[in-house]
């Protein structure tokens, strides 16, 4: 098992276009035509991480953080990241993280709080914009049914909880082939009209090079007709921060307490709202207080992230507010790549790092 069949599996759950513009999500370090020895997994990329994995005999470090952010001019060891950088490619270790790419994606890290949490109903708090296409062909009707597969398995036709989706629409082209064509039905220099099926689907822009291969590849025609528009339809496949109810009403206390147990967290901060029980909950896994005014549109009893400025508690009396800590909030990410990676490598050796990275401690 190659290290690049790990990294492509975690890319299909969470494509890197869904990161963030300031995120550098990826292969940090490392060559991924190697053979993967074992997967070590984590949340932040430290010295201590770099070295737990060669003493366990892994090649691979999969982290929710990237090691790097910015660029690097010199690589001399004045710092830790210079540091794990020189000592993972003296040792033959990859680094690869999935950051925002994974709190974006459907059944990432905000995701994984909802679950921890008992949540039900969950759906996406921010929807991703502007990432949408529709996509039209023209296809002989015996052909259609063919480009239409090709087209959703090349990732075209998914509607929230539905996939396979298009719109089909018979009718009649016409064309005249020129001198030197090939045509896949009439004649040369003759107007030839044919039944046809116009082929519509719905498809992340992102995937829009895969969709017009799968035209390419199953089209009879040798200059098919595509046409592709862009959409302002939300995506409610991709977004950060997730919404979602309790199975009943819970104490405000009670819930508190669930939070603060869930997350194992040193010191839960909160707010004293004016209101006695919780059940619509609004969540976002690290720094998700941008989030506070969409959870309260949303009508959330409770808004629960990783880090909330001294300000931000001002101005919800009817919304409570609490926060983890970011690392507590990101703590079960590893859970996730433990999963992705076990479905798509399952006799690779998967470990989850026993070093707890928090730079933050409590008194």
């Amino acid at each position: 098992m190659k290290i690049k069949e790990i990294t492509g599996a975690l890319e299909r759950f969470a494509p890197l276009p869904l990161q963030d513009g300031y995120d550098n999500a990826g292969l940090q370090v490392g060559l991924t035509e190697a053979e993967a020895t074992g997967a070590l997994l984590c949340i932040d990329v430290t010295e201590a991480v770099v070295d737990e994995a060669i003493a366990c005999g892994c090649n691979l470090i999969v982290a929710h953080h990237p090691l790097l952010f910015k660029g690097c001019k010199s690589i001399t060891g004045k710092n830790y990241v210079e540091r794990c950088i020189y000592k993972a490619i003296r040792h033959d270790i990859a680094i690869y993280a999935a950051h925002t790419n994974l709190d974006n994606a459907q059944g990432g890290v905000s995701h994984k709080m909802a679950e921890k949490l008992g949540l039900t109903n969950v759906r996406i708090l921010d929807e991703k914009k502007d990432m949408l296409l529709k996509m039209a062909t023209y296809v002989p009707e015996e052909k259609a049914d063919e480009v239409r597969q090709a087209l959703w398995q090349a990732g075209c036709g998914c509607i929230g909880n539905y996939d396979c989706c298009s719109y089909n629409l018979e009718g009649t082209g016409t064309f005249r082939a020129q001198p030197g064509t090939h045509p896949y039905c009439g004649s040369i220099g003759q107007v030839h009209s044919q039944r046809e099926v116009r082929v519509e689907t719905v498809l992340p822009r992102y995937r829009q090079p895969q969709a017009l291969a799968a035209i390419a590849r199953t089209h009879p025609y040798e200059e098919p007709a595509i046409d592709v528009h862009a959409l302002q339809n939300t995506w409610a496949q991709a977004g950060c921060g997730i919404v979602g109810e309790l199975d009943r009403p819970m104490p405000l206390d009670d819930f508190l307490r669930k939070v603060k147990e869930t997350f194992a967290v040193g010191c839960l901060r909160h707010n004293a709202p004016a209101l006695k029980e919780v059940r619509r909950v609004a969540l976002c896994g690290g720094a998700g207080a941008f989030l506070l005014p969409l959870a309260m549109q949303q009508g959330a009893d409770a808004f629960i992230t990783g880090e909330i400025k001294y300000h931000d508690f001002f101005g919800y009396d009817n919304m409570l507010l609490a926060e983890t800590g970011h690392y507590e909030s990101e703590q079960y990410t590893t859970e996730i790549f433990a999963q992705i990676i076990r479905q798509a490598c399952p006799e690779l050796t998967i470990r989850k790092t026993e070093i707890n990275t928090n730079p933050i401690k409590y008194l």
